[in-house]
């Protein structure tokens, strides 16, 4: 895979709805996640409206990202596991099952914050991962999310 194609860029129009990652949402985050060796890596500026209070991220935010990255992340280990190319045919797409965040200091409102996702483990439909945010160096939030592949005719209209 090229590594300049955010995972989110490869889901089809159905799927880039989403408030955290889709590219068609104009009013939501649009994370991308990109593959960077054994991790998925993520880049996000927060906006002054994402004030918990002043100086200080919503926690709210810390949650969405970790569990948009962890979809797309997701996404990655599902193809690796199958030896495809993400991007291939047929489409992998994740939902949270569960997403557990432990916020460990708060997150500073200004800086880039980072997110790396690790693989723990993959199985035939499920992906856990543990992810890390961190601004400026300093960890401020780890999480661990369980996600499970949407079944191909998930959303598809039933005649």
């Amino acid at each position: 895979m090229n590594e300049k194609i955010a995972m989110q860029d490869l889901y089809g129009e159905t799927w880039a709805q989403c408030y955290g990652c889709g590219r068609l949402n104009e009013h939501g985050l649009q994370i991308k996640s990109y593959i960077e060796g054994d991790e998925v890596v993520c880049h996000f500026r927060p906006k002054p409206y994402h004030t918990a209070i002043p100086g200080y991220v919503y926690g709210g935010l810390v949650a969405s990202l970790i569990d948009c990255h962890g979809t797309g992340a997701a996404a990655a280990a599902g193809y690796a596991a199958e030896g495809r190319a993400p991007g291939t045919e047929p489409a992998l797409r994740y939902v949270t099952a569960s997403l557990k965040v432990d916020f460990l200091r708060p997150t500073p409102l200004g800086p880039v914050l980072e997110l790396r996702a690790r693989t723990r483990e993959v199985r035939r439909r499920k992906v856990i991962l543990d992810i890390t945010l961190t601004a400026e160096g300093e960890l401020c939030a780890r999480g661990e999310i369980i996600c499970v592949r949407i079944p191909d005719d998930f959303g598809r209209v039933k005649e």
